[in-house]
């Protein structure tokens, strides 16, 4: 029987029970805390090294009172990156594919930013909606336009995170499928293959890192006007 490419999308369940929450947790199960020992290992000295730079990084260009948002920015893009990355490893999920997961991400934390903008500064919250100088006669006009780009910014955020990972899961799947059929066939061919495989390997696994980054960043802008 044939199957679809879009079945490894398919949120998988087991006697009944969805799987997902399992792979949602397997990020946090993996990652290591650290102990009450005065030295610890090299990976979690690397994991302090880099969530104290991300943090410093990313919450610069924000003013003071959005630095209180570092605890969840550090957390999001490292379980971001964690599940992306997981997810490259065959026979395991890939819970960001789902455009629910990131639209649940997306939606809220945006909402949020909105809210502080709204709460702290609610007149430069509205400026945003018309460019300084704009002709009487357009004003309407650039509201509704606005408006609409501000409601735009979840979804966009929320597909671009779902899209880029799909798209290198289904070309991922593509070329090892091709790989498999001419390995009788054509066996040089089928070696090139695997090649470009592996090499597109590399790169999905620095896209899955690049996106989570980049989610994590927008939100930041985001924030970055509201604050």
């Amino acid at each position: 029987m044939m199957l679809s490419f879009f079945d490894q999308f398919a949120a998988p369940v087991y006697l009944g029970i969805p799987l997902i929450v399992l792979a949602l947790a397997l990020p946090w199960i993996l990652l290591p805390t650290p102990s009450a020992r005065w030295k610890n290992n090299r990976f979690v000295n690397l994991e302090g090294w880099f969530i104290r730079n991300f943090a410093k990084e990313l919450l610069l260009p924000i003013k003071q009172g959005g630095h209180k948002w570092a605890l969840l920015f550090t957390s999001l893009v490292v379980f971001l990156i964690t599940m992306n990355v997981l997810g490259l490893l065959p026979y395991i999920f890939t819970p960001t594919t789902q455009l629910s997961l990131s639209l649940g991400f997306a939606v809220p934390l945006w909402l949020a930013t909105v809210i502080t903008g709204m709460r702290n500064q609610p007149k430069i919250a509205f400026a945003h909606l018309l460019p300084e100088g704009t002709p009487t006669l357009l004003i309407p006009i650039l509201i509704i336009i606005e408006t609409v780009s501000l409601l735009v910014r979840p979804l966009a955020l929320g597909l671009r995170l779902t899209a880029n990972l799909t798209a290198g899961h289904l070309l991922i799947e593509l070329i090892a499928s091709a790989a498999t059929t001419l390995l009788p066939l054509m066996p040089v061919v089928a070696f090139l293959t695997a090649v470009i495989l592996f090499l597109l390997t590399l790169l999905e696994i620095a896209v899955a890192m690049i996106q989570a980054y980049v989610f994590v960043l927008l939100l930041s802008l985001y924030l970055q006007e509201n604050v």
